[in-house]
Protein backbone atom coordinates (compact mmCIF):
# COMPACT_ATOMS: atom_id res chain seq x y z
CA UNK A 1 0.00 0.00 0.00
CA UNK A 2 1.18 3.30 -0.72
CA UNK A 3 1.96 5.43 1.74
CA UNK A 4 -1.23 7.30 1.34
CA UNK A 5 -3.26 4.20 2.36
CA UNK A 6 -1.44 3.37 4.98
CA UNK A 7 -2.50 5.98 7.21
CA UNK A 8 1.47 6.86 7.67
CA UNK A 9 0.12 10.85 5.97
CA UNK A 10 -2.57 12.99 6.98
CA UNK A 11 -5.81 11.67 5.17
CA UNK A 12 -6.68 14.98 4.16
CA UNK A 13 -3.77 15.19 1.63
CA UNK A 14 -5.58 12.85 -0.85
CA UNK A 15 -7.20 15.82 -1.19
CA UNK A 16 -4.83 17.50 -3.00
CA UNK A 17 -4.29 14.83 -5.55
CA UNK A 18 -5.61 15.57 -9.27
CA UNK A 19 -7.90 13.22 -11.15
CA UNK A 20 -5.18 11.54 -12.99
CA UNK A 21 -3.71 10.11 -10.26
CA UNK A 22 -6.64 9.62 -8.33
CA UNK A 23 -7.52 7.38 -11.18
CA UNK A 24 -3.92 6.09 -10.77
CA UNK A 25 -4.16 5.35 -7.77
CA UNK A 26 -7.87 3.43 -7.60
CA UNK A 27 -6.24 1.37 -10.59
CA UNK A 28 -3.34 0.10 -8.08
CA UNK A 29 -5.23 -0.18 -5.09
CA UNK A 30 -2.87 2.61 -3.35
CA UNK A 31 -6.68 4.30 -1.78
CA UNK A 32 -9.99 4.19 -2.88
CA UNK A 33 -12.96 6.48 -4.21
CA UNK A 34 -14.48 6.59 -0.25
CA UNK A 35 -11.17 7.73 0.91
CA UNK A 36 -10.45 10.30 -1.40
CA UNK A 37 -14.45 11.52 -1.45
CA UNK A 38 -13.74 11.33 2.06
CA UNK A 39 -10.54 13.76 2.06
CA UNK A 40 -12.35 16.03 -0.28
CA UNK A 41 -15.47 16.42 2.19
CA UNK A 42 -13.20 16.63 5.23
CA UNK A 43 -11.44 19.92 3.15
CA UNK A 44 -15.02 21.00 2.41
CA UNK A 45 -15.41 21.28 6.19
CA UNK A 46 -12.38 22.80 7.40
CA UNK A 47 -11.72 25.33 4.97
CA UNK A 48 -15.42 26.26 3.28
CA UNK A 49 -16.39 28.24 6.25
CA UNK A 50 -13.33 30.88 5.72
CA UNK A 51 -13.39 30.88 2.06
CA UNK A 52 -17.51 30.15 1.34
CA UNK A 53 -16.85 27.76 -2.18
CA UNK A 54 -19.88 25.86 -2.08
CA UNK A 55 -23.77 26.54 -1.38
CA UNK A 56 -24.50 23.03 -1.24
CA UNK A 57 -22.78 19.96 -0.11
CA UNK A 58 -24.52 16.14 -0.59
CA UNK A 59 -22.21 14.06 1.80
CA UNK A 60 -24.72 11.37 2.30
CA UNK A 61 -24.84 11.17 -1.94
CA UNK A 62 -21.07 11.91 -2.31
CA UNK A 63 -20.32 8.88 -0.01
CA UNK A 64 -22.99 6.70 -1.80
CA UNK A 65 -21.65 7.28 -4.97
CA UNK A 66 -18.02 6.53 -3.58
CA UNK A 67 -18.64 3.05 -2.28
CA UNK A 68 -20.38 2.40 -5.95
CA UNK A 69 -17.15 3.42 -7.06
CA UNK A 70 -15.02 1.31 -4.88
CA UNK A 71 -17.21 -1.50 -5.52
CA UNK A 72 -16.41 -1.40 -9.20
CA UNK A 73 -12.61 -0.80 -8.67
CA UNK A 74 -12.07 -3.57 -6.36
CA UNK A 75 -13.97 -5.94 -8.37
CA UNK A 76 -11.89 -5.04 -11.57
CA UNK A 77 -14.88 -3.50 -13.39
CA UNK A 78 -14.56 0.43 -13.10
CA UNK A 79 -16.81 2.08 -15.48
CA UNK A 80 -16.16 5.69 -17.40
CA UNK A 81 -13.19 7.36 -17.29
CA UNK A 82 -13.91 9.39 -14.08
CA UNK A 83 -15.46 6.49 -12.13
CA UNK A 84 -14.74 7.45 -8.25
CA UNK A 85 -13.31 11.14 -8.75
CA UNK A 86 -15.05 13.58 -6.39
CA UNK A 87 -16.15 16.63 -8.74
CA UNK A 88 -18.61 19.81 -8.15
CA UNK A 89 -21.27 22.01 -10.04
CA UNK A 90 -21.42 25.72 -10.84
CA UNK A 91 -24.53 26.70 -9.57
CA UNK A 92 -25.59 27.75 -12.79
CA UNK A 93 -26.03 24.49 -14.40
CA UNK A 94 -29.35 22.48 -13.40
CA UNK A 95 -28.36 19.52 -11.32
CA UNK A 96 -31.25 16.41 -11.35
CA UNK A 97 -32.30 16.22 -7.21
CA UNK A 98 -30.83 19.51 -6.08
CA UNK A 99 -31.90 23.27 -6.66
CA UNK A 100 -30.34 25.74 -8.94
CA UNK A 101 -30.23 29.09 -7.04
CA UNK A 102 -28.04 30.51 -8.95
CA UNK A 103 -26.64 33.12 -6.53
CA UNK A 104 -30.02 34.95 -6.37
CA UNK A 105 -32.70 35.07 -3.52
CA UNK A 106 -35.46 35.53 -6.48
CA UNK A 107 -35.20 31.42 -7.05
CA UNK A 108 -37.15 28.48 -4.90
CA UNK A 109 -34.73 26.38 -2.74
CA UNK A 110 -37.54 23.74 -2.47
CA UNK A 111 -37.22 23.31 -6.45
CA UNK A 112 -34.66 20.05 -7.23
CA UNK A 113 -34.64 19.99 -10.99
CA UNK A 114 -35.58 17.35 -12.71
CA UNK A 115 -32.95 16.58 -15.51
CA UNK A 116 -29.44 17.51 -15.62
CA UNK A 117 -27.60 20.08 -17.67
CA UNK A 118 -25.94 18.01 -20.64
CA UNK A 119 -22.29 18.54 -18.94
CA UNK A 120 -23.44 17.16 -15.39
CA UNK A 121 -25.35 14.25 -17.11
CA UNK A 122 -21.92 13.42 -19.00
CA UNK A 123 -20.39 13.63 -15.43
CA UNK A 124 -22.88 11.11 -13.74
CA UNK A 125 -22.32 8.61 -17.34
CA UNK A 126 -18.40 8.96 -16.37
CA UNK A 127 -18.99 7.90 -13.09
CA UNK A 128 -17.67 11.22 -11.11
CA UNK A 129 -18.44 11.96 -7.52
CA UNK A 130 -20.64 14.94 -7.20
CA UNK A 131 -19.64 16.73 -4.27
CA UNK A 132 -22.45 19.57 -4.25
CA UNK A 133 -22.61 23.25 -6.00
CA UNK A 134 -20.08 26.65 -6.18
CA UNK A 135 -20.91 29.82 -5.74
CA UNK A 136 -21.90 32.28 -8.03
CA UNK A 137 -22.80 35.92 -8.26
CA UNK A 138 -26.64 36.21 -9.47
CA UNK A 139 -27.37 34.69 -12.27
CA UNK A 140 -22.97 34.68 -12.99
CA UNK A 141 -23.32 38.93 -14.20
CA UNK A 142 -19.73 39.63 -13.11
CA UNK A 143 -16.32 38.78 -12.70
CA UNK A 144 -16.10 38.69 -8.55
CA UNK A 145 -18.20 36.25 -6.75
CA UNK A 146 -20.68 37.97 -4.08
CA UNK A 147 -24.14 37.49 -4.20
CA UNK A 148 -27.26 38.84 -2.53
CA UNK A 149 -27.80 35.16 -1.56
CA UNK A 150 -24.50 33.29 -0.55
CA UNK A 151 -21.81 36.31 -0.17
CA UNK A 152 -18.59 36.19 -0.34
CA UNK A 153 -16.48 33.84 -2.06
CA UNK A 154 -12.70 34.44 -0.91
CA UNK A 155 -9.54 34.10 -2.65
CA UNK A 156 -7.98 30.77 -1.62
CA UNK A 157 -4.27 33.01 -0.97
CA UNK A 158 -5.75 35.39 0.89
CA UNK A 159 -9.10 35.27 2.18
CA UNK A 160 -9.26 39.59 2.15
CA UNK A 161 -9.18 39.16 -1.55
CA UNK A 162 -11.21 38.44 -4.51
CA UNK A 163 -11.51 34.90 -5.93
CA UNK A 164 -12.81 36.11 -9.38
CA UNK A 165 -15.92 35.38 -10.98
CA UNK A 166 -18.47 34.27 -12.16
CA UNK A 167 -16.79 30.64 -11.47
CA UNK A 168 -15.19 31.89 -8.53
CA UNK A 169 -16.47 28.96 -6.04
CA UNK A 170 -15.60 26.26 -8.98
CA UNK A 171 -12.16 27.56 -8.78
CA UNK A 172 -11.29 27.97 -4.80
CA UNK A 173 -12.65 24.68 -4.51
CA UNK A 174 -10.62 23.23 -6.79
CA UNK A 175 -7.46 25.17 -5.60
CA UNK A 176 -7.72 23.84 -1.93
CA UNK A 177 -9.04 20.32 -2.73
CA UNK A 178 -12.24 20.25 -2.16
CA UNK A 179 -12.83 18.02 -5.49
CA UNK A 180 -10.22 17.40 -8.15
CA UNK A 181 -12.50 19.06 -10.94
CA UNK A 182 -15.06 21.71 -11.08
CA UNK A 183 -17.90 22.54 -13.73
CA UNK A 184 -17.76 26.30 -14.34
CA UNK A 185 -19.28 28.50 -16.94
CA UNK A 186 -17.62 31.48 -18.90
CA UNK A 187 -19.39 34.47 -20.56
CA UNK A 188 -17.13 37.17 -20.12
CA UNK A 189 -14.14 35.33 -18.78
CA UNK A 190 -15.90 33.36 -15.82
CA UNK A 191 -13.77 30.54 -15.83
CA UNK A 192 -10.45 32.38 -16.41
CA UNK A 193 -10.75 35.15 -14.22
CA UNK A 194 -10.97 32.97 -11.17
CA UNK A 195 -8.41 30.47 -12.69
CA UNK A 196 -5.98 33.17 -12.65
CA UNK A 197 -7.12 34.54 -9.30
CA UNK A 198 -6.92 31.21 -7.85
CA UNK A 199 -4.05 29.80 -9.42
CA UNK A 200 -5.63 26.61 -11.27
CA UNK A 201 -6.07 25.85 -14.65
CA UNK A 202 -9.09 26.53 -16.51
CA UNK A 203 -10.39 26.33 -19.98
CA UNK A 204 -13.49 28.37 -22.19
CA UNK A 205 -13.96 25.77 -24.79
CA UNK A 206 -15.12 26.60 -28.44
CA UNK A 207 -18.21 27.82 -28.43
CA UNK A 208 -20.39 24.73 -28.94
CA UNK A 209 -17.77 21.87 -27.77
CA UNK A 210 -19.82 21.39 -24.49
CA UNK A 211 -23.60 21.85 -24.78
CA UNK A 212 -25.63 23.82 -22.53
CA UNK A 213 -29.24 23.39 -21.36
CA UNK A 214 -31.36 25.24 -20.63
CA UNK A 215 -29.63 28.09 -23.10
CA UNK A 216 -28.09 31.31 -21.17
CA UNK A 217 -29.77 33.95 -21.36
CA UNK A 218 -26.83 35.93 -22.50
CA UNK A 219 -26.53 33.98 -25.49
CA UNK A 220 -23.99 32.72 -27.64
CA UNK A 221 -21.17 34.48 -25.09
CA UNK A 222 -21.53 31.80 -22.43
CA UNK A 223 -19.81 28.94 -22.73
CA UNK A 224 -19.50 25.92 -20.32
CA UNK A 225 -15.67 24.97 -19.31
CA UNK A 226 -13.77 22.80 -17.13
CA UNK A 227 -11.89 23.29 -13.83
CA UNK A 228 -9.04 22.10 -12.88
CA UNK A 229 -5.44 21.79 -11.33
CA UNK A 230 -3.56 20.71 -14.29
CA UNK A 231 -3.95 20.95 -18.16
CA UNK A 232 -4.13 17.29 -18.06
CA UNK A 233 -6.99 16.76 -15.71
CA UNK A 234 -8.76 19.84 -17.59
CA UNK A 235 -8.15 17.92 -20.96
CA UNK A 236 -9.79 14.70 -18.92
CA UNK A 237 -12.88 16.32 -17.95
CA UNK A 238 -13.39 18.43 -21.71
CA UNK A 239 -13.20 15.26 -23.12
CA UNK A 240 -16.13 13.99 -21.18
CA UNK A 241 -18.46 16.53 -21.29
CA UNK A 242 -17.79 17.40 -24.55
CA UNK A 243 -20.24 16.13 -27.84
CA UNK A 244 -23.46 17.08 -29.47
CA UNK A 245 -26.57 16.89 -27.23
CA UNK A 246 -30.29 17.84 -28.79
CA UNK A 247 -31.31 19.95 -26.28
CA UNK A 248 -28.64 22.20 -27.59
CA UNK A 249 -29.07 23.59 -31.17
CA UNK A 250 -25.54 24.81 -31.34
CA UNK A 251 -23.84 22.13 -30.20
CA UNK A 252 -20.58 20.76 -32.05
CA UNK A 253 -20.63 17.30 -33.35
CA UNK A 254 -18.00 15.30 -31.04
CA UNK A 255 -13.77 16.30 -31.55
CA UNK A 256 -10.83 14.10 -31.37
CA UNK A 257 -10.32 13.90 -27.68
CA UNK A 258 -7.93 16.22 -26.25
CA UNK A 259 -6.34 13.73 -24.09
CA UNK A 260 -4.14 11.49 -26.05
CA UNK A 261 -3.11 15.11 -28.04
CA UNK A 262 -1.24 16.46 -24.68
CA UNK A 263 2.08 14.95 -25.96
CA UNK A 264 2.43 17.12 -29.21
CA UNK A 265 3.45 19.77 -27.41
CA UNK A 266 4.46 22.62 -29.25
CA UNK A 267 7.32 21.88 -31.11
CA UNK A 268 7.58 23.93 -34.30
CA UNK A 269 4.38 26.21 -33.17
CA UNK A 270 3.96 29.32 -34.18
CA UNK A 271 3.32 31.20 -31.22
CA UNK A 272 2.00 35.30 -31.20
CA UNK A 273 2.43 37.28 -28.00
CA UNK A 274 0.89 40.52 -26.87
CA UNK A 275 1.56 41.74 -23.47
CA UNK A 276 -1.49 44.47 -23.60
CA UNK A 277 -3.79 43.58 -26.80
CA UNK A 278 -2.71 47.20 -27.79
CA UNK A 279 -4.55 49.05 -24.92
CA UNK A 280 -4.60 47.23 -21.49
CA UNK A 281 -2.64 49.13 -18.67
CA UNK A 282 -0.49 45.90 -17.10
CA UNK A 283 0.24 45.63 -13.59
CA UNK A 284 4.47 45.36 -13.60
CA UNK A 285 4.60 42.52 -11.34
CA UNK A 286 1.79 40.51 -14.19
CA UNK A 287 3.50 41.39 -16.69
CA UNK A 288 7.00 40.50 -15.73
CA UNK A 289 5.54 36.86 -14.78
CA UNK A 290 3.85 36.64 -17.91
CA UNK A 291 7.05 37.70 -20.47
CA UNK A 292 8.61 35.24 -18.72
CA UNK A 293 6.37 32.31 -19.19
CA UNK A 294 6.11 33.31 -22.89
CA UNK A 295 10.26 32.77 -22.72
CA UNK A 296 9.45 29.00 -21.56
CA UNK A 297 7.95 28.50 -25.03
CA UNK A 298 10.50 29.48 -26.75
CA UNK A 299 12.26 26.86 -25.00
CA UNK A 300 10.47 24.16 -25.71
CA UNK A 301 10.60 24.52 -29.37
CA UNK A 302 8.31 27.25 -30.44
CA UNK A 303 8.97 29.89 -32.76
CA UNK A 304 7.72 32.67 -30.36
CA UNK A 305 7.25 36.68 -31.55
CA UNK A 306 5.42 39.77 -30.44
CA UNK A 307 2.70 40.30 -32.63
CA UNK A 308 -0.88 41.93 -32.13
CA UNK A 309 -4.14 40.54 -33.41
CA UNK A 310 -4.76 44.59 -34.16
CA UNK A 311 -8.23 45.36 -33.29
CA UNK A 312 -9.56 48.13 -30.74
CA UNK A 313 -11.26 47.14 -27.22
CA UNK A 314 -14.43 46.09 -27.80
CA UNK A 315 -15.94 46.90 -24.90
CA UNK A 316 -18.57 48.93 -25.96
CA UNK A 317 -20.29 46.00 -28.42
CA UNK A 318 -19.55 43.50 -25.17
CA UNK A 319 -21.23 45.58 -22.69
CA UNK A 320 -23.95 46.16 -24.87
CA UNK A 321 -24.85 42.30 -25.54
CA UNK A 322 -23.88 41.60 -22.21
CA UNK A 323 -25.55 44.32 -19.99
CA UNK A 324 -29.05 42.83 -22.95
CA UNK A 325 -28.65 39.48 -21.81
CA UNK A 326 -29.20 40.83 -18.04
CA UNK A 327 -32.08 42.48 -19.18
CA UNK A 328 -33.60 39.54 -20.31
CA UNK A 329 -32.61 37.59 -17.16
CA UNK A 330 -33.84 40.27 -14.52
CA UNK A 331 -35.96 42.34 -16.17
CA UNK A 332 -39.14 39.95 -15.40
CA UNK A 333 -37.98 39.98 -11.80
CA UNK A 334 -37.40 44.10 -11.09
CA UNK A 335 -41.33 44.82 -10.29
CA UNK A 336 -41.55 42.36 -7.91
CA UNK A 337 -38.40 41.21 -6.61
CA UNK A 338 -35.96 44.69 -7.37
CA UNK A 339 -34.72 44.54 -3.67
CA UNK A 340 -33.96 41.02 -3.36
CA UNK A 341 -31.54 41.49 -6.30
CA UNK A 342 -27.45 42.79 -6.94
CA UNK A 343 -27.85 46.83 -6.99
CA UNK A 344 -24.79 46.17 -9.72
CA UNK A 345 -27.42 43.37 -11.93
CA UNK A 346 -30.42 45.97 -11.67
CA UNK A 347 -28.32 48.63 -12.91
CA UNK A 348 -26.72 46.53 -15.62
CA UNK A 349 -30.16 45.40 -16.85
CA UNK A 350 -31.67 48.93 -16.80
CA UNK A 351 -28.83 49.98 -19.28
CA UNK A 352 -29.61 46.54 -21.46
CA UNK A 353 -33.17 47.20 -21.31
CA UNK A 354 -32.72 50.31 -23.31
CA UNK A 355 -31.00 48.62 -26.26
CA UNK A 356 -32.41 48.40 -29.69
CA UNK A 357 -32.69 45.81 -32.44
CA UNK A 358 -30.56 47.83 -34.54
CA UNK A 359 -27.68 48.93 -31.70
CA UNK A 360 -27.98 44.63 -30.74
CA UNK A 361 -27.41 44.20 -34.95
CA UNK A 362 -24.60 46.90 -34.86
CA UNK A 363 -22.99 45.33 -31.77
CA UNK A 364 -22.93 41.72 -33.43
CA UNK A 365 -21.52 43.12 -36.68
CA UNK A 366 -18.43 44.35 -34.34
CA UNK A 367 -18.52 40.91 -32.43
CA UNK A 368 -18.23 39.27 -36.22
CA UNK A 369 -15.93 41.40 -37.87
CA UNK A 370 -13.64 40.56 -34.25
CA UNK A 371 -14.05 36.81 -35.51
CA UNK A 372 -12.71 37.61 -38.67
CA UNK A 373 -9.70 39.52 -37.91
CA UNK A 374 -8.88 36.82 -35.17
CA UNK A 375 -9.61 34.26 -38.15
CA UNK A 376 -6.93 35.66 -40.10
CA UNK A 377 -4.84 36.51 -37.58
CA UNK A 378 -4.42 32.31 -36.33
CA UNK A 379 -3.42 31.60 -40.45
CA UNK A 380 -0.54 33.75 -39.33
CA UNK A 381 -0.08 32.17 -36.01
CA UNK A 382 -1.37 28.62 -33.90
CA UNK A 383 -1.30 30.12 -30.70
CA UNK A 384 -2.15 33.51 -28.76
CA UNK A 385 -0.31 34.19 -25.73
CA UNK A 386 -1.48 36.89 -23.36
CA UNK A 387 -1.74 37.97 -19.78
CA UNK A 388 -4.75 36.45 -18.28
CA UNK A 389 -5.82 39.33 -16.30
CA UNK A 390 -4.12 42.99 -15.98
CA UNK A 391 -4.23 43.34 -12.40
CA UNK A 392 -3.72 40.38 -8.85
CA UNK A 393 -6.49 40.05 -7.08
CA UNK A 394 -8.51 42.99 -5.66
CA UNK A 395 -10.43 43.36 -2.34
CA UNK A 396 -13.05 40.71 -1.60
CA UNK A 397 -16.85 42.41 -1.98
CA UNK A 398 -15.77 44.81 -4.47
CA UNK A 399 -17.05 44.71 -8.42
CA UNK A 400 -13.54 46.42 -9.48
CA UNK A 401 -10.57 47.17 -6.74
CA UNK A 402 -11.01 50.62 -4.65
CA UNK A 403 -10.04 53.71 -6.59
CA UNK A 404 -10.40 51.98 -9.60
CA UNK A 405 -11.75 54.60 -12.28
CA UNK A 406 -15.08 52.25 -13.21
CA UNK A 407 -16.80 49.87 -10.77
CA UNK A 408 -17.66 47.83 -13.92
CA UNK A 409 -15.94 44.50 -14.16
CA UNK A 410 -15.47 44.65 -17.41
CA UNK A 411 -13.16 47.35 -17.08
CA UNK A 412 -10.16 45.04 -15.89
CA UNK A 413 -10.72 42.06 -17.94
CA UNK A 414 -9.71 42.90 -21.12
CA UNK A 415 -7.79 40.12 -22.29
CA UNK A 416 -10.82 37.90 -21.81
CA UNK A 417 -14.21 38.90 -23.28
CA UNK A 418 -12.83 39.53 -26.31
CA UNK A 419 -12.58 35.84 -26.84
CA UNK A 420 -16.15 35.28 -25.74
CA UNK A 421 -16.83 37.04 -28.87
CA UNK A 422 -15.26 35.34 -31.19
CA UNK A 423 -15.90 32.11 -29.40
CA UNK A 424 -12.72 30.86 -29.92
CA UNK A 425 -10.77 28.52 -27.11
CA UNK A 426 -8.98 30.11 -24.58
CA UNK A 427 -6.78 28.96 -21.25
CA UNK A 428 -5.67 30.23 -18.49
CA UNK A 429 -2.49 28.59 -16.91
CA UNK A 430 -0.53 29.87 -13.24
CA UNK A 431 2.66 31.23 -14.20
CA UNK A 432 4.29 32.73 -11.15
CA UNK A 433 3.04 35.27 -8.02
CA UNK A 434 3.42 38.31 -7.03
CA UNK A 435 5.12 39.59 -3.98
CA UNK A 436 2.67 39.23 -1.66
CA UNK A 437 2.27 35.71 -2.88
CA UNK A 438 -0.94 35.84 -4.96
CA UNK A 439 -1.17 33.99 -8.25
CA UNK A 440 -0.50 35.06 -11.75
CA UNK A 441 -1.92 33.43 -15.01
CA UNK A 442 -0.84 33.37 -18.72
CA UNK A 443 -4.01 32.56 -21.23
CA UNK A 444 -3.39 30.56 -23.96
CA UNK A 445 -5.49 31.51 -27.03
CA UNK A 446 -6.32 29.21 -30.12
CA UNK A 447 -7.61 29.60 -33.32
CA UNK A 448 -11.58 28.02 -33.24
CA UNK A 449 -12.26 24.36 -33.09
CA UNK A 450 -8.28 24.50 -31.36
CA UNK A 451 -9.09 23.58 -27.73
CA UNK A 452 -6.29 20.57 -28.32
CA UNK A 453 -3.70 22.33 -29.55
CA UNK A 454 -4.58 24.92 -26.70
CA UNK A 455 -4.71 22.42 -23.81
CA UNK A 456 -1.04 20.62 -25.23
CA UNK A 457 0.35 24.08 -24.83
CA UNK A 458 -0.63 24.64 -21.44
CA UNK A 459 0.87 21.01 -20.44
CA UNK A 460 3.48 21.37 -22.05
CA UNK A 461 4.12 24.81 -20.02
CA UNK A 462 3.40 22.53 -17.23
CA UNK A 463 5.59 19.92 -18.01
CA UNK A 464 8.55 22.28 -17.57
CA UNK A 465 7.45 24.44 -14.70
CA UNK A 466 6.11 24.03 -11.35
CA UNK A 467 3.35 26.76 -10.63
CA UNK A 468 0.60 24.28 -10.69
CA UNK A 469 1.65 22.64 -8.07
CA UNK A 470 1.91 25.02 -5.84
CA UNK A 471 -0.88 24.77 -2.81
CA UNK A 472 -2.55 27.79 -0.84
CA UNK A 473 -1.91 27.66 3.16
CA UNK A 474 -4.13 25.74 5.43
Amino acid sequence: MSELASGSSAPTELADLTAVELLAGYREGAFSPVEATSAALDRIRSLDPRVNAFCLVDDDGALAAARASEQRWRSGEPRGELDGVPASVKDLLVTAGWPTRRGSRTTDPHAPADVDAPSVARLREANAVLLGKTTTPEFGWKGVTDSPLTGVTRNPWDHSRTSGGSSGGSAVAVALGMGALSLGTDGGGSVRIPAAFSGITGLKPTYGRVPLHPASPFGTLSHVGPMARTAADTALLLDVVSGADPRDAWALAPARPAGPQLVEGVTGARIAFSPALGHADVHPEVAAAVAAAVEVFGGLGAAVELAEPGFDDPIEAFELLWFAGAAAVVGPLLADHRADVDPGLVAAAELGAGTSAVEYLAAMAVRNDLGARMGAFHQRYDLLLTPALPIPAFEAGRDAPQGWPTQRWTSWTPFTYPFNMTQQPAAVVPCGSTADGLPIGLQIVGPRHGDAAVLAAAHAFQQVTAHHRALPGR
